[in-house]
Order: structure tokens, then C-alpha cells, then sequence
């Protein structure tokens, strides 16, 4: 039909009159409405047409299929379009309120801080528990240099021992090839032999009070300053909310600013509820952590001292005993030995 138009446009003469004006012919009513029928007639997302006969055809031979879908089928496309936008909507709205929240709360937050850092503000204090925490923060360092210096100890004595157990093979490989000097390279051969299994034994209970320490430091104390973090953020929001409340009380009593005094009383509420409970979770921590650093000190300090002084006494019955008290064990000595720094 298109091609059929197009020919016949392309046929026509369009007469010029004195003026310069185009003249007017019967066809071109025709032809602007066949031009119209092909603009119209292009593909509908919506509905197809079945055209019966050639160009010009009555329109008795138009087929809609409109009229063989089934009765439901638009309406439900309807309606899931307009469910999942109003889904994205409410997911998109929801994303701005949690924005729009947490804004809110860092802007009071900061303000405060700065208040109390200027002095111009007041913050909540509770002088004991604040005691208790800094005691632990100068707790951790300082265990934290014990354990550096034990990680060093074992470093080193690792070193040592596996000197030793290479001068033992030189002294034993020497003792076969020097027949004038076998016996004499034969006892230092058994010497750091000897001194070698004891440092190894000594070197399992010095791991063993490191693994401890890193432990009790990096872990239990950690989990604990964790908590003490929260709860000093949640007392920084307890006083900028209360700051707010109190600001916003000694301003005008209308209607306006009821309705804000109530608000802030509200998220006063939540806050110093969650203030609350963490300083409990805090305090409950300080008092678990203190009773676990104590058995666990114990307990290491005494294997620590044992092992050592065993050791540098020679006496190789009590430093295995020591090990055996601790429950202890150590690889078999054909076993493969990793370096202390794979063992961290």
C-alpha cells in the first residue's frame, strides 16, 4: 500500500498559478488522507490489525485483534506495572528517609562534639566506669609490649635452637672423619643434641604462653574496647538529643513547637535507653574481662616462670613435667618443624 502511495505521489503535477501559490486538486485531499492512513496504520504496541484486501479497502475487512484477546489480559498487565512502580517507589522513598535520618543524627552528633570540645557544651559522665575503661586501655599496651617482647624471646631462642642442632650434626659428622678427636667432638655432639631437645621442649611452652597473651589481647580485650566504642558513640548521641531537648524547651510553647518539643522528647527516649544498655553491656564486659585476665595470667605466668627456670637448671625431667601440667604436646621429633613466624 505504501509503494502504491508513493508511486502515485510521485506522478502527480501540481499546478503553479500566476501568484506562485499551489493549486488546488481534487487528489490532494485524497492524498493527504492516504498519507495519514500509512502514519496511522504503523505498528501499535497494543493492538495489531488484519487487513482483508488491497489498498483502499472498506473498513468491514479490518480485524481487530483486540477483540480475540482475552478479557483480563491487559488489565492484569496493568496492574503489575503500576504494583512494581509503586514498590520502586517505596523502596526509593524509604532510601531517602534512612538518608535523611542519618544526616540528622551525624549533624547533631558532630555539633555536640564540638560543643564539648570547645567547652560549650555538657556531656554525660560517669567518672567510675570512665576509670575502669582507661585502666584497660593502659592494660592493653602494656600487655601489648609483653607480647611483643615474648614474640621477640621466641623468635631469637628458635634461632638458637636450630644452631644447635646444626652444630650437633658438625660435631657428630666431624667425630666419624676425625679418629684423634672422635671422643671429644662425640660429647659436644651429644651436648647440643641434648641442649636442642630441651629448647624445643622450652620453645613449645614459650608458644604456647604467646598464643595465650595474643589471645587475652587481640581478642578478649578487643571484643570488650568493641563495646566500650559503641557505648561511648551512643552517649555522644544521648547528649546531643538531650542538648536538643533542652534547647528546644526553653523556646516558644505554640503549636509548632509542641509538636517538635514531642518529637525530641521521643528520640531523647530511644537514645538514653540505648545509651543505657550499653553501659550495662560495658560494665557486665569490665567485670568478665577482669575475672578471665586474672585466671588466664595466672595460669600463663606460672607456666612461663616453671618452663624457664627448668631449663636454664638443666633440669630436663621437670621442664617435660611442666609441659605434661599444661597439657602440652609437643610433634614427634621426626616430625617437620615450621619457622615461629609460620606458627603466627
Amino acid at each position: 500500500m505504501t509503494d502504491s502511495i508513493m508511486s502515485k505521489a510521485a506522478t502527480m503535477e501540481i499546478p503553479i498559478n500566476s501568484n506562485g501559490d499551489t493549486g488546488t486538486l481534487a487528489e490532494d485531499d485524497s492524498l493527504e488522507q492516504d498519507l495519514q492512513q500509512v502514519m496511522v496504520s504503523g505498528p501499535n504496541l497494543n493492538e495489531t490489525s488484519i487487513v482483508s484486501g488491497g489498498y483502499g479497502g472498506t473498513a468491514e475487512g479490518i480485524i481487530s485483534t483486540a477483540t480475540i484477546k482475552g478479557p483480563n489480559m491487559h488489565h492484569s498487565s496493568s496492574s503489575s506495572s503500576m504494583a512494581a512502580e509503586q514498590t520502586t517507589r517505596g523502596v526509593a522513598v524509604e532510601k531517602i528517609e534512612t538518608v535523611k535520618k542519618w544526616g540528622l543524627n551525624t549533624y547533631k552528633c558532630t555539633k555536640q562534639m564540638i560543643s564539648e570540645r570547645f567547652g560549650r557544651g555538657s556531656r554525660t559522665v560517669d567518672l567510675e566506669l570512665e576509670a575502669q575503661i582507661e585502666v584497660l586501655r593502659d592494660t592493653k599496651r602494656k600487655y601489648e609490649t609483653v607480647l611483643r617482647l615474648a614474640r621477640a624471646l621466641t623468635n631469637h631462642f628458635y634461632n638458637m635452637v636450630q644452631t644447635q642442632h646444626s652444630l650437633g650434626d658438625t660435631f657428630a659428622e666431624l667425630s666419624q672423619k676425625s679418629p684423634e678427636l672422635r671422643d671429644e667432638f662425640g660429647y659436644n655432639a651429644e651436648t647440643q643434641k641434648l641442649l636442642c631437645k630441651n629448647g624445643e621442649t622450652l620453645l613449645g611452652a614459650i608458644n604456647f604462653f604467646v598464643s595465650s597473651i595474643n589471645t587475652l589481647v587481640n581478642k578478649t580485650m578487643e571484643d570488650t574496647l568493641m563495646t566500650i566504642k559503641m557505648y561511648e558513640n551512643a552517649r555522644l548521641e544521648f547528649d546531643a538529643y538531650r542538648s536538643d531537648l533542652e534547647e528546644l524547651s526553653m523556646g516558644p510553647r505554640d503549636a509548632v513547637a509542641m509538636a517538635r518539643i514531642d518529637a525530641a522528647q521521643q528520640q531523647y527516649q530511644v537514645h538514653k535507653e540505648k545509651y543505657e544498655r550499653l553501659r550495662s553491656d560495658v560494665i557486665i564486659k569490665l567485670k568478665f574481662l577482669e575475672e578471665n585476665k586474672v585466671k588466664v595470667m595466672h595460669k600463663q605466668l606460672l607456666l612461663f616462670h616453671n618452663a624457664i627456670s627448668a631449663y636454664f637448671a638443666g633440669n630436663q625431667q621437670q621442664l617435660e613435667q611442666t609441659l605434661k601440667q599444661f597439657n602440652i604436646k609437643l610433634k614427634p621429633p621426626g616430625a617437620d618443624k615450621p619457622s615461629w613466624l609460620e606458627d603466627q
